[in-house]
């Protein structure tokens, strides 16, 4: 079986804790007509330097029932700067406009089959994936964008369209596996297209 989820496979369901407090599963979002899920973490460049792109995107769809929720599935015994508590400090310093979750058994990342950080999911109102990859293709660097490829999923979706360009390789930092060395893959992750 392939490692990521595949175009039109339904949302595996989670129960996480957030970093308001709460702890949130797959139907504490039933009222988005879109959620998306992207697998993050604190450390990482890539999502360090497009966060501001990602919040500006969420803040733009969220008025047209578009959702957002990260989930940090990094261990922390590979990069401190990726535990719970950092995950808040985070948080409560830039207000970031989406519900930040806590995978720390990495049992939702295997779920979904994250890649990478940032690793974007896109969902439809019954939560069949419609979308996975990356948002941008230069998220270091977000002055080199040539590709917004989760808008303009987005755009299409909530326009009652197909998704032109349903798959994208993610672009980031390999998600850090507990036990493993830092730059470990599961064998059967691989690119997506």
């Amino acid at each position: 079986m392939p490692f990521t989820l595949h175009i039109d496979q339904a949302a595996p369901r989670f129960s996480l804790p957030a970093t308001d407090g709460k702890t949130y599963s797959l139907a504490d979002f039933d009222g988005a007509d879109v959620l998306v899920i992207s697998f993050t973490c604190n450390h990482c460049p890539y999502v360090i330097n497009s966060d501001a792109h990602t919040a500006a995107l969420a803040e733009r769809f969220a008025p047209k029932g578009v959702r957002f929720v990260a989930i940090n599935s990094n261990s922390a015994n590979t990069y401190a700067e990726d535990s719970f508590p950092a995950m808040v400090e985070r948080m409560n310093e830039h207000r970031f406009p989406w519900t930040y979750l806590h995978d720390e058994s990495q049992a939702v990342a295997k779920a979904y089959g994250a890649l990478r950080t940032p690793h974007f999911f896109v969902f439809d109102k019954a939560r069949k994936l419609v979308y996975t990859g990356r948002s941008i293709d230069s998220p270091r660097d977000v002055s080199k964008v040539t590709s917004n490829d989760l808008e303009r999923a987005l755009t299409e979706l909530i326009s009652g369209k197909s998704v032109s360009v349903p798959t994208t390789n993610p672009v980031g930092c390999n998600v850090k596996w507990d036990g493993r060395d830092a730059h470990w893959m599961p064998a059967e992750a691989c690119d997506l297209v």
